[in-house]
């Protein structure tokens, strides 16, 4: 497997699981306008990683998760935005990570473009 996937499905994988083990940071950054309660979103999204992890993981199935990774990086930025917006009147150093979210989306589509090629 390449280096490349190993550390993208790697990556995924590990956020994924995180939606299991602490969901509450996760469940904060639920958009209020979905239906139903913050917590299902909260595990949806992990099985989503996780089912994606997999996908890139396997080289049959690379090329397919790779832009499913993409998909889900862009689906997630609306997740990002309402951090940064819930987060703009927090101390300098949440919000330099919660700002510091948005603009790395960009990079993580881009690597999950290539690990789909």
């Amino acid at each position: 497997m390449n280096k490349q996937a190993v550390g993208l499905a790697g990556m995924l994988a590990a956020m994924g699981t995180l939606h299991f083990v602490a969901p509450k940071p996760f469940d904060s950054l639920v958009p209020r306008s979905l239906p139903g309660s913050p917590r299902t979103w909260t595990y949806l999204s992990g099985v989503a990683e996780l089912a994606v992890a997999a996908a890139v993981a396997h080289p049959r199935t690379r090329r397919l998760g790779g832009l499913a990774a993409a998909a889900l990086f862009v689906g997630v930025f609306p997740a990002n935005v309402k951090m940064a917006y819930d987060w703009r009147n927090a101390p300098p150093s949440r919000r330099a990570i919660a700002y510091g979210r948005l603009p790395l989306q960009v990079p993580l589509v881009l690597w999950a473009r290539r690990v789909a090629r």
